[in-house]
């Protein structure tokens, strides 16, 4: 047994990834933000909606041709070859008169279909003749090649959701209906800063013993490509006081608190009794490698900053550049989602084969492997899997969810989750 001075019997027991993710969105949730504003539909690429779109008119606004060629009544053409006369030219934004009996129109597409006409035939399978006439060398059916009325959008249809993220594709959705403006919310306002008299910043001499701070523009990059506005707030030695300072300073006018390193269990790791003065700590360490020291808890604000008090969530990431990595795209994504009001969910894992074997897992803990797409669909794993490798990040656009005590030999199914995916 091991006795009360034994550190790791303070430890408490892992928490499962699912358990972990679902702490962190209902604590995000509870925090939600609200604050709005207003934007140029031009504007708002990487928003969140905070309000839903719908449209106010049909798309297409008209039964419209598909393509160009010429709009005639199926009913006039029983047999290939018919000859009829074109009575009219309608061009994309115009609007022809109504058709007569036994003519067709010249249209071309997104041309408004005239009244009357109940067809397109691609003008493929007509031939121009002269004096105005038309022959028509196919057999239409009533409907070919129209696009109808509302047959994208209905008129007061929702097209977009609150609570989704706006990418390109939204934006051009939103401008098909009409909306000039959207209503999103505001970006979260996210602190960062990094532990560790260890760290020197790129440019600087390297001491014996210090190395690079990579994590810093990492974390920096990941938050703001989630929309984040970033405060950053640089290195913080290996102090207690100086942690809890940091932490007084990133709680004011912040939503949430990122930090890396200090949340492991070494005397000179101070986040988790800092937390715990200025706030309090929800979640210590989960079952999942890389990554396992995690903490997530709250900052208590001073009254006044930044606006009346209140608390800042607070994420603590582990040091190891690979580790901070994957449970910012895990834990970290959940959390900003929930906080949005989107889905905090991860993203569904597709079954692909892997190209290589993995004979050792890790007993207890939740692997997740770096791996590349092959051109023959397979996976590729990284050749070294250590946290401190962060150059397999580089490499790879995906990571094999490996559930805790699993082997891999070559030609098994893995679920793979894209890197495109988890980011942002």
């Amino acid at each position: 047994m091991p006795s009360a001075a034994d550190p790791k019997a303070a430890r408490p027991p892992l928490l499962t990834l699912d358990d972990a993710l679902a702490q962190l969105a209902a604590g995000a949730a509870a925090a939600r933000l609200a604050e709005t504003e207003t934007l140029s539909t031009f504007d708002a690429l990487g928003r969140v909606l905070a309000a839903p779109v719908t449209s106010t008119i049909d798309v297409p606004q008209h039964d419209n041709s598909a393509m160009d060629g010429y709009a005639l009544r199926a009913a006039d053409v029983p047999v290939a070859g018919t000859v009829l006369p074109v009575s009219q030219r309608i061009a994309a934004g115009g609007v022809g008169a109504t058709l007569q009996p036994g003519t067709a129109a010249r249209i071309f597409t997104g041309a408004p279909l005239p009244a009357g006409a109940d067809a397109v035939v691609m003008q493929e399978q007509c031939t121009a003749l002269d004096g105005g006439q038309v022959r028509i060398d196919t057999v239409p059916t009533a409907g070919l090649a129209v696009r109808r009325a509302g047959e994208d959008v209905p008129r007061g249809a929702e097209v977009l959701a609150a609570g989704r993220r706006l990418n390109p594709q939204a934006l051009g959705v939103a401008a098909a209906v009409g909306t000039a403006r959207l209503t999103v919310l505001r970006r979260p306002r996210v602190a960062l800063f990094s532990t560790g008299d260890e760290l020197v910043m790129p440019g600087q001499p390297l001491p014996p013993g210090a190395i690079y701070n990579s994590n810093r523009f990492l974390l920096r990059g990941l938050l703001q490509a989630a929309g984040c506005e970033v405060q950053d707030l640089g290195i913080v030695p290996d102090d207690l006081g100086a942690t809890r300072a940091a932490l007084r300073e990133a709680a004011a006018g912040n939503d949430l608190i990122v930090s890396s390193g200090g949340v492991s269990v070494g005397e000179e790791d101070h986040l988790k009794p800092a937390v715990q003065a200025e706030g309090e700590l929800s979640l210590w360490s989960i079952a999942i490698k890389p990554g396992k020291p995690l903490a997530f808890g709250r900052v208590r604000r001073g009254e006044g900053a930044g606006g009346a008090g209140g608390q800042a969530l607070f994420l603590g990431l582990p040091g190891n550049p690979v580790s901070s990595f994957i449970t910012f795209v895990l834990a970290g994504r959940v959390l900003l989602h929930a906080l949005q009001g989107m889905d905090p969910a991860l993203p569904r894992g597709l079954p692909l084969r892997a190209d290589f074997d993995w004979p050792k897992p890790d007993p207890k803990r939740r692997e997740f492997l770096r791996v590349s797409l092959n051109a023959a669909g397979g996976l590729d794993l990284f050749g070294r899997q250590g946290s401190g490798v962060l150059t397999s990040t580089v490499w790879a656009d995906g990571l094999v969810d490996l559930p805790a005590g699993t082997a891999v030999r070559r030609g098994d199914t893995v679920v793979y989750l894209p890197l495109s995916q988890l980011l942002g």
